[in-house]
């Protein structure tokens, strides 16, 4: 810290480049197929357009940059607007951009993802249930595992935002 004019300064040092620190796939590969097994088996019946909703809060709300760029392009790709992709991380704010069995589905993915703050309230339940029918429920519950699973891998493996091993 550095004082001038009476006023803290808070010096930082530029940001380290991001290098992986491992390449999970490559070395639990057994776990990394799983992981796509049930990855894949979430999705299953589910709008791709919802899925995406679900990855792109998700990884908002754990921090993961490798995920969150990601699902962006994939929303994209898929036809996406890029204003519904700004208003997700500010989804409670911005309602109007969404229906209301999205926001089911972003409340359930903050209550599962911040899992550790309240639980899973009964209201925000309810109110999923409202609107997917048990089977879609389980889908979109197992989703957000999913996200939540991939992107606790690259934020520990030190996956770099930007690149997609998806592509090679």
């Amino acid at each position: 810290m550095v004082m001038t004019n009476n006023t803290a300064v808070v010096e930082t040092a530029a940001p380290a480049v991001q290098t992986p620190r491992l390449n999970f796939a490559k070395v639990a590969p057994k776990v990394f197929k799983a992981v796509i097994g049930l990855d894949a088996a979430a999705r299953d019946g589910l709008d791709p357009a919802l899925v995406e909703l679900i990855q792109i809060r998700a990884s908002h709300l754990n921090g993961c940059a490798y995920c969150l760029h990601m699902h962006t392009n994939d929303a994209r790709k898929a036809g996406e607007s890029e204003d519904r992709l700004h208003m997700v991380a500010v989804w409670r704010e911005a309602r109007n951009f969404f229906t209301a069995k999205e926001q089911a589905a972003l409340a359930l993915t903050d209550a599962v993802t911040r899992l550790a703050d309240a639980g899973v309230p009964d209201a925000v339940y309810a109110e999923a249930a409202a609107h997917f029918d048990e089977s879609e429920l389980a889908q979109v519950l197992s989703l957000i595992f999913a996200i939540n699973t991939w992107n606790r891998i690259a934020l520990s493996t030190g996956k770099v935002a930007g690149t997609d091993e998806r592509q090679g």
